[in-house]
């Protein structure tokens, strides 16, 4: 069970210190740009390798973001890829976005969730963007471990490639 603490989901276990992702990067892009970058189908392609997406930037809008399945398998989550999907309760076009109830449908195998995943976005005077990803959500088991311990080298590789994309 989670609570939220503030706007853009400030998301904090009730109980115990259970994995999550804490991931940040500095893109010299208005906050803007790079919260576009999470809901445009073409940004999410170039910098997520997204398949396929549905998102609405909008309380109560579908985040549905869709990758092919993997060529390898991990050993104990199979092929990766699949579908993110969850939806959106807070969107804020300058600041962030809060996305609950979210699920990885992987290709093979049982999905895993509920989560809840917050972008925050600060700018800062020198026109670029400070973005913080967080991505929460455990049941006590060695798949949801090795989720977060192969979704933190994803993100990090997914932010220096939007980086990479939006600085050109």
């Amino acid at each position: 069970m989670f609570v939220t603490l503030a706007t853009f989901g400030m998301i904090a276990p009730l109980m115990g210190s259970a994995p999550s992702l804490d991931v940040r990067a500095t893109i010299q892009a208005p906050a803007g740009t790079v919260l576009r970058a999470f809901f445009e189908a073409d940004a999410l392609g170039a910098w997520w390798q997204a398949a396929h997406s549905v998102t609405t930037p909008r309380a109560l809008g579908p985040y549905a973001i869709e990758w092919a399945p993997t060529d390898f398998r991990d050993e104990m989550l199979g092929r990766l890829g699949g579908v993110f999907r969850g939806t959106v309760m807070e969107f804020d076009a300058g600041a962030g976005f809060f996305v609950a109830d979210a699920y990885w449908l992987p290709p093979d195998g049982d999905p895993i969730g509920p989560m809840a995943l917050a972008v925050q976005c600060t700018s800062s005077d020198d026109g670029a963007t400070q973005v913080r990803v967080r991505q929460t959500g455990f049941e006590e088991g060695e798949r949801w471990r090795r989720y977060y311990e192969v979704i933190a080298h994803g993100w990090e590789r997914a932010l220096a490639s939007m980086k990479a994309l939006l600085e050109k």
